[in-house]
């Protein structure tokens, strides 16, 4: 078995990787059976985006503040811990954006594509969903489209709803809405594709941001959930992220 391991700058997680490394030894990201970021969410989410065409399984190992897609391990047998772990897909959602002078721009998204208000001006959107308005106006900082894998992450802390992993659910979130301000979103099938579009983006202008790439004074923006760049994420089977979802719902 090999593994390419990785972490972030957290000083526990570099010892950690000395360790591992000692112990398993290192290989290329290309030619190791499973990738190990060692650190938070935002680690395995950059691994993702990073190595995500190499077809590699992520085994994640928490060394962040939250790290709530990352696994607390206990022993250091990595081996019989993953060889009995889950796994899940994490099906990324694939936005095109089209800016005020007609420039478009692609990327990918595992966790959400968000978008916000550039200016003090709230950013005025209309909603479609398959090529028919659902929301002619809606006036707020901004709104977000979730996968379910990043449903606890920005989508949370908007008042989304969170969504378990294999829901094949998408979660449509307005982001301290104004009007209508008793909206608070939408669940979707990931089945339909969404446009939104910036009323008035020269006065009020919107940047559009999927994961942490940023585009700035759109017009348009187009998310769909994509079966291109689907990644393996390994979960300790004695601490399921299953589990993890549940009790988040529970918390208050």
């Amino acid at each position: 078995m090999k593994f390419h391991f990785l972490s972030s700058e957290n000083p526990e997680a570099k010892k950690v990787e000395l360790k591992l490394k000692d112990l398993y030894g290192q290989n290329s990201a290309e030619d190791s059976n499973y990738i190990i970021p060692i650190g938070g969410d935002g680690l395995l989410l950059k691994s993702l985006h990073t190595y995500n065409k190499l077809n590699k399984p992520f085994f994640g190992i928490n060394f962040g503040s939250v790290g709530f897609l990352m696994n607390n391990i206990k022993n250091d047998n990595l081996i019989e811990i993953i060889e009995s772990s889950k796994n899940s897909n994490f099906k990324p959602l694939k936005m095109m954006s089209t800016s005020v002078d007609g420039k478009k721009c692609e990327a990918y998204a595992y966790n959400e594509v968000s978008i916000m208000r550039q200016t003090h001006l709230a950013s005025k959107i209309q909603i479609n969903i398959n090529n028919e308005i659902k929301m002619k106006e809606l006036i707020c900082d901004g709104v977000l489209v979730s996968t379910s894998a990043g449903s606890t992450a920005y989508n949370l802390s908007a008042h989304g709803s969170i969504l378990p992993l294999d829901s094949n659910i998408l979660a449509l979130t307005p982001i301290s809405a104004f009007r209508p301000r008793r909206w608070r979103g939408a669940l979707l099938s990931e089945t339909n594709k969404i446009e939104l579009f910036i009323i008035d983006n020269k006065e009020r202008s919107s940047s559009v941001t999927a994961d942490n790439i940023e585009f700035r004074n759109i017009e348009k923006v187009e998310i769909e959930s994509s079966n291109e760049n689907i990644c393996t994420v390994l979960f300790d089977s004695k601490h399921s992220i299953e589990d993890k979802i549940l009790n988040e719902q529970f918390n208050y």
